[in-house]
């Protein structure tokens, strides 16, 4: 039905109910109302929002809450959305004469197009209400009457109860569980003394933290955000939490009540009342909560589609509300205190019971770990804090974030047409902020299924305008005035790689329209991102790089730009290898065709991202080098570094090794096949003695064995299980392999070079460049894809560059989480 009939059955100059409205634009929660109507007969109106209207029916007994009693619904004319909140009286002689109540009201769900379930007959739903709650049923019936006739049917769940409608007609929502009135004040006072008992409590508990201050709650605080990184920092002073998919919500619960908002401050309490109530539940009266709203998959995964669904009414899915700080409780103001003291607190605020609220756990330290370990789970990123730090409104540098795929927001700004058999829009318009106006970044053409083309579609036909409100640059792929102009109100996330020319995207894919950001809150691309300009060139972004023009390669004509250009490619695989480990550099001022050298000690020469650290030699301390960033590896590459080389430990314990490598180098007369070969037959003998490993083409002649190993043992203890393995190998197969270094000995036969495993030993990390003639590089490989290799220096810079973009996974999948025990006596 439409709403003429609605409109047509009343004459608004004398009743007080709304006139037809436009309906509301798309990403708002579909609402449900009941109303209880004293006509010419008394009976429940049941409304869905459905399709920008109130779909109706009259049910004349009202809703029953016992499982599986079937009432019976008689369709009526869809009703204006604004009718959702009339109360009142219709005067006689009207159509629908008498008074109307608000029964309850609040939002429902259906998993689909709730239209295509009415259309069929059959649509099962979910309330959530203050009386009507969990999963009900509308089952059309072959009745004939001038009206479609359905019953109404409560599913048999938690919320089923042996009540229906009348009971709860004068019940307050807080009691309507027994369907019985509660006196007034006759267990309000005693659970107000509970509940202050229980607020002095967490009082003391807030209190005695180091930091906390007595007095006004930070309510209305403004959040805490991260800075874009590409890899999270090193460290045991850090944390890492799970970048959720959602949005972001902070909370202000004050005498019990709690208000929701959105991270650019839009009032959320309506839209997600669950939330609400779960948050008033806590056994606090005062508290600020900073989290994440979500929807957890099976497997545990955040998924932000299923959210919109949410969100839409298309999903019955339960949302989560993954708290993750809390800057104030019980009065105290928590900001100073340490992000760890607050976590702590909160995880005995919230409990071990997990329904709506549930507490963002993290892991302390072993970033590089955690990262490499959500990307191999499909996860978007990590989010790193400083374990110490205070809770610091804006950006601030003690929180960290650092994603698999490089994303940002832009405005929508305009549309072009559809070319083909595609509807709604051909490609979206994009801009960011520049100053105080917008500048165009570029288009976006992919990445939109048939719903989404026609939902946007609809949003971006509302806010057309004549005029342009960005300039577009001299050449662009469409003809200008073919676009369909917007007022710049709609924020889309976007996912790309990297910006091209004139500061355009690159290989850009639509991800979602963001309804929790307004176009104010955009900002310009973050640090950790290459920023666009109008003159950007592909190696703008290494700014920092003096004559990037320099060819550096004898062989191939890849420049000083092109390695660092290469490095922040692949930092994504790269990182994982170099931070947090010190590190030897191969140095090449000259390119790879001049000296190089290696170096190993730390230089405030080297740049403000390379750090130091005190080691002890025999000599007495020395300041060794390390990365936590792909900003320091720039830093390298703009000093002439062209090779990494880390040590197999952490600087946070440099005495306890975690990997061991075994490098097979083939002496003069050794075929590839033979090499391939001697590499299975390692991998076979660590298997024997419990060791998972993983290879890794060397970028010279040979091949790397590596297997993780639990830290623990000692570097002697890992050298002598290392050279005994080696030695073993080479006394079963004395034609085959040698465990020593002795050139003499060496033709026709592999070394299995074990002395990377010994204390101050590198050996050239994965993704490294080799300074060798044509640019190779040192690629690790899965076992499977070994055979199919034709030769050592298969991957140059370009070809491994284009191996990196191309991954969905890590090569060494598993690498990151194996914690095996170093064997006692290798066979």
């Amino acid at each position: 039905m439409s709403l003429r009939d609605y409109t047509r059955k009343r004459r608004f100059d004398r009743t007080p109910e709304p006139a037809a409205d436009a309906g509301r634009m798309p990403g708002h929660r579909p609402i449900f109302v009941v109303q209880l109507h004293h006509a010419s007969s008394r009976h429940y109106d049941f409304r869905l929002e459905a399709d920008g209207a109130l779909k109706s029916w009259a049910v004349p007994k009202g809703p029953s809450l016992r499982a599986g009693e079937k009432r019976l619904a008689v369709e009526v004319e869809d009703h204006p959305l604004d009718y959702a909140t009339f109360e009142g009286d219709i005067p006689e002689g009207n159509y629908g004469a008498g008074h109307v109540d608000v029964f309850d009201h609040g939002h429902w769900a259906c998993d689909g197009d709730p239209l295509e379930a009415l259309a069929a007959g059959k649509l099962d739903f979910t309330l959530s209400g203050d009386k009507l709650q969990g999963g009900w049923k509308l089952v059309r019936t072959r009745m004939r009457g001038r009206q479609k006739q359905w019953l109404l049917i409560k599913r048999d769940d938690a919320h089923a109860a042996d009540l229906e409608a009348d009971d709860l007609v004068t019940t307050p929502a807080t009691a309507k569980a027994s369907g019985k009135r509660r006196k007034p004040g006759a267990k309000k006072t005693a659970t107000g003394a509970k509940e202050n008992r229980a607020s002095s409590t967490w009082r003391k508990r807030a209190l005695a933290l180091a930091g906390a201050r007595d007095g006004h709650m930070p309510t209305g605080f403004a959040p805490e955000l991260a800075a874009l990184r590409a890899a999270p920092p090193a460290g045991d002073n850090w944390l890492h939490e799970i970048k959720w998919d959602g949005y972001r919500l902070m909370v202000d619960l004050v005498d019990g009540v709690a208000k929701l908002r959105s991270r650019g401050g839009l009032d959320w309490d309506a839209t997600f009342p669950e939330v609400a109530k779960a948050v008033a539940a806590l056994p606090v009266a005062d508290a600020c909560l900073d989290g994440e709203l979500v929807v957890l998959g099976r497997d545990g995964r955040s998924d932000f589609s299923e959210l919109q669904r949410v969100i839409d009414g298309t999903s019955k899915a339960q949302l989560r509300y993954l708290v993750f700080d809390l800057p104030g409780l019980a009065g105290v103001d928590l900001r100073k205190a340490s992000l760890q003291a607050r976590k702590a607190l909160l995880k005995q605020l919230l409990g071990r019971k997990v329904g709506v609220l549930a507490f963002s756990d993290h892991v302390v330290g072993h970033g590089a770990e955690v990262f490499a370990q959500t990307g191999e789970q499909g996860i978007e990123g990590v989010v790193s804090k400083r374990i110490d730090s205070g809770y610091r409104s804006g950006r601030s540098g003690d929180w960290i974030k650092a994603k698999h795929e490089q994303g940002d927001e832009f405005v929508i700004v305009g549309y072009t047409e559809p070319k083909g058999a595609r509807s709604g829009f051909g490609s979206l318009l994009m801009a960011t902020r520049d100053g105080g106006g917008l500048r165009y970044v570029g288009r976006v053409g992919t990445g939109y299924d048939a719903e989404a083309l026609r939902a946007i579609h609809g949003r971006l036909q509302a806010i057309e305008r004549k005029t342009a409100v960005v300039e577009l640059p001299g050449h662009v792929p469409f003809s200008p005035r073919s676009v369909h102009w917007v007022a710049p109100e709609l924020v889309a996330e976007v996912a790309f790689r990297g910006w091209g020319k004139e500061g355009l995207l690159r290989q850009a894919s639509f991800k979602r329209l963001r309804a929790d950001k307004r176009p104010r809150d955009v900002r310009p691309p973050e640090t950790g991102s290459e920023k666009p300009t109008m003159k950007h060139t592909p190696a703008a972004g290494n700014a920092r790089i003096t004559h990037p023009e320099r060819v550096v390669f004898d062989g191939a004509d890849y420049t000083k730009g092109d390695v660092a250009d290469y490095y922040r490619s692949v930092a994504k695989w790269l990182l994982p290898e170099l931070i947090d480990r010190p590190l030897s550099l191969l140095r090449c001022p000259d390119g790879s065709q001049g000296e190089c050298f290696f170096q190993k000690h730390h230089a405030g020469s080297l740049g403000e991202h390379v750090h130091a650290i005190a080691l002890a030699q025999k000599s007495g301390s020395e300041q060794y080098l390390y990365v936590d960033d792909i900003e320091g590896v720039i830093d390298l590459v703009q000093m002439s570094t062209l090779e990494f080389h880390p040590w197999g430990a952490r600087i946070d314990d440099p005495e306890q090794p975690d990997r061991l490598v075994f490098d097979l180098d083939p002496g003069e007369g050794v075929g590839w096949k033979d090499v391939i070969a001697a590499a299975r037959d390692v991998r076979d003998k660590l298997g024997q003695a419990g060791l998972q490993s993983f290879v890794r083409l060397s970028g010279g002649k040979g091949l790397h064995v590596v297997a993780p190993i639990a830290r623990g043992p000692l570097w002697d203890d890992v050298r002598g299980f290392c050279e005994a393995f080696s030695a073993a190998m080479a006394e079963h197969a004395p034609e085959r392999y040698v465990a020593t270094m002795s050139k003499a000995k060496r033709p026709g036969k592999i070394f299995i070079d074990w002395l990377r495993n010994t204390r101050g030993a590198t050996s050239v990390a994965s993704w490294s460049l080799r300074a060798r003639k044509g640019a190779p590089v040192a690629v690790p490989l899965r076992w499977e894809e070994l055979g199919r290799i034709k030769r050592p220096d298969a991957f140059d810079l370009a070809r491994a560059k284009q191996r990196a973009a191309r991954l969905r996974k890590n090569p060494w999948e598993g690498f990151d989480g194996l914690r095996q025990a170093l064997p006692e006596f290798p066979e």
